[in-house]
């Protein structure tokens, strides 16, 4: 982050923060004891952020025009354009989630890291080199997009669209794809590991995107990615506790920490490799 200006602590500076925001303009506000700090995220955006402030200064209009609401739904395709990869994830875990409210077992039996079929009265499971051999190799990744649970689904697609939109808008689709491919199969395997075959979510791809976003920005502050401390504090306490026999006790059973574990190690070594390509761009 690039610091741009000082502003005393009294100034009202809501409106400077919309316009900036509306003009698609990367920037951060800290609160310092000599006054309200302004950042810059890209250096390429200084002469647009320059040119806002003393519009803003002299009192003129810097809202963008507001565009004549579209009447053919088009409104709805912003967040897709914004953060495609994103979205697709969002969508597709909500289309699983209904499909398994409509067919039950069967939508969980086709997504499960392995096949799981009813042989005996009980369940069978295959294994890894079955899922490969027979081309079923979806099922690396699908378990990712499994949800038992309304808590389970909002809470995990609120924090996918909170790291996964800054990806894409930082760095691009591509990068956010691969993130997600490669977190949601690290940490799919990773529980797989540990012996279990029924289990599902987006949280291993949700640690992995807190790893990365972290390192990044504190790595690479002119990356332009931020994240609460607090925030940090609160999921990696929430995923310490979720280890633990008291979080069992009081009905937070059957949790996968091994895919958070998995996937937050994927997000700290794609954070650590990529911000020390922003620090050493040779």
């Amino acid at each position: 982050m690039y610091r741009i200006m000082l502003f005393p602590h009294e100034v009202d500076t809501r409106e400077l923060r919309r316009a900036l925001w509306a003009h698609r303009i990367g920037h951060r506000f800290t609160d310092e004891e000599e006054g309200q700090v302004l950042w810059l995220a890209d250096p390429a955006q200084h002469d647009a952020m320059m040119q806002l402030l003393l519009r803003w200064q002299r009192g003129e209009r810097i809202m963008p025009e507001r565009r004549r609401r579209p009447r053919d739904g088009a409104s709805l395709a912003v967040p897709f354009r914004l953060a495609p990869v994103t979205s697709i994830a969002i969508a597709v875990s909500l289309a699983v989630f209904a499909l398994m409210a409509v067919m039950g077992d069967v939508v969980v039996a086709m997504l499960t890291i392995v096949p799981v079929a009813v042989v005996g009265g009980g369940l069978a499971f295959g294994n890894l080199s079955e899922v490969v051999t027979s081309g079923q190799v979806w099922r690396l990744l699908s378990p990712a997009f499994l949800h038992f649970g309304w808590m389970h689904l909002i809470f995990n697609m609120m924090w996918l669209w909170y790291f996964g939109r800054q990806v894409e808008a930082l760095q691009g689709s591509g990068r956010m794809l691969v993130l997600l491919v490669v977190a949601g199969i690290g940490a799919n395997l990773a529980q797989y590991l540990t012996g279990t075959v029924l289990f599902g979510g987006m949280s291993g791809v949700d640690f992995a995107l807190l790893g990365y976003v972290w390192l990044m920005s504190r790595r690479a502050p002119a990356s332009g990615f931020f994240v609460p401390q607090m925030l940090v504090v609160f999921m990696l306490g929430w995923m310490v506790f979720t280890m633990t026999d008291m979080a069992t006790a009081v009905g937070f059973g059957n949790v996968a920490n091994e895919a958070h574990l998995g996937g937050l190690v994927v997000g700290l070594l794609f954070g650590w490799y990529y911000s020390n390509r922003a620090r050493h761009p040779s």
